[in-house]
């Protein structure tokens, strides 16, 4: 198998190259927090602009307005909040990456705890029949919707 050779030439070409595929491509240009919507907002070189809930990202979820309105780019690839030590590139976040496996797990759930009121409250409920049934009106007949098998 012959050697590859990489010259000045082939430096050249891929440079070139690399700059225009450059010129084409969103980079992030600016980044602020806009309170009035709550939002983190990453505006790009070609007009383009993404907006989250700053909330929703780990570590954000108790700052203050200040303390978001710290916001700056890392680099052309993250954002960075100086005080309170959070990083996040800006592609996991396009990507709905907004903290770790357990943050986001947690977010998901939501009010889904177990605590002993809640199961206390939901046997109770069981006992009375659990859920109505859906009812559904087509037309002018009113359809019950049967439950699934096991409920």
């Amino acid at each position: 198998m012959g050697e590859i050779i990489f010259d000045d030439h082939h430096y050249r070409d891929a440079t070139l190259k690399g700059a225009a595929e450059r010129a084409h491509a969103p980079i992030p240009a600016t980044v602020r927090f806009d309170e009035a919507s709550g939002r983190i907002v990453v505006d790009f070189t070609n007009g383009a602009a993404f907006m989250l809930p700053a909330r929703s990202i780990q570590g954000l979820e108790k700052a203050t307005v200040a303390q978001l309105a710290e916001v700056e780019l890392l680099g052309e690839t993250g954002l960075h909040w100086e005080s309170l030590d959070v990083d996040f590139t800006i592609s996991g976040l396009m990507n709905g990456i907004f903290g770790t496996a357990k943050f986001l797990d947690a977010q998901r759930r939501g009010g889904q705890s177990r605590s002993a009121a809640k199961i206390e409250a939901s046997r109770a409920n069981g006992a009375k029949g659990g859920r109505p049934r859906k009812i559904r009106q087509v037309g002018g007949e009113v359809l019950t919707v049967p439950r699934a098998i096991g409920s």
